[in-house]
Order: C-alpha cells, then sequence, then structure tokens
C-alpha cells in the first residue's frame, strides 16, 4: 500500500474523484490550520472508481486508470 490522498479540487463544478501519492503538510495561516498540497501534474494523479452494494449500500473505491472521464 502508497499512502496518498484524493484531491478535492472541483470549485462550483462536479468532478470526478482522483487518488495522488504523498502526504499532505500541516501550515498555519492567519491562525487557521490547513493542508498545504502540492497540486500533482494530471499524469501524476489516478482516477477513483466506487461501487456499492446494492443490498447495505457498503462502498469500496479503487484508483485505477481504467476509471477515467471519458
Amino acid at each position: 500500500m502508497i499512502q496518498g490522498y484524493v484531491l478535492d479540487k472541483s470549485v462550483g463544478g462536479v468532478s470526478s474523484s482522483q487518488w495522488a501519492e504523498g502526504k499532505p503538510v500541516r501550515r498555519t495561516y492567519f491562525g487557521f490550520v490547513v493542508a498545504e498540497i502540492k497540486i500533482p501534474k494530471s499524469e501524476e494523479v489516478i482516477p477513483i472508481g466506487t461501487f456499492r452494494c446494492q443490498s447495505c449500500g457498503y462502498l469500496e473505491s479503487y484508483a485505477c486508470g481504467e476509471f477515467a472521464v471519458k
């Protein structure tokens, strides 16, 4: 397993989730603790696909290139 994070970069719109390798670093700005994240290049991120069980609602997510938006 490789540590990474899910990018949340949609402003005023809808986007599919993407995974990026690495670890966000905590920084303090004006008294607020925020995560400072290097914006990865498009070839450094992997699309995420999520599957839901129809009977119980359980979700499983996987990062794989085949889930790219087409």
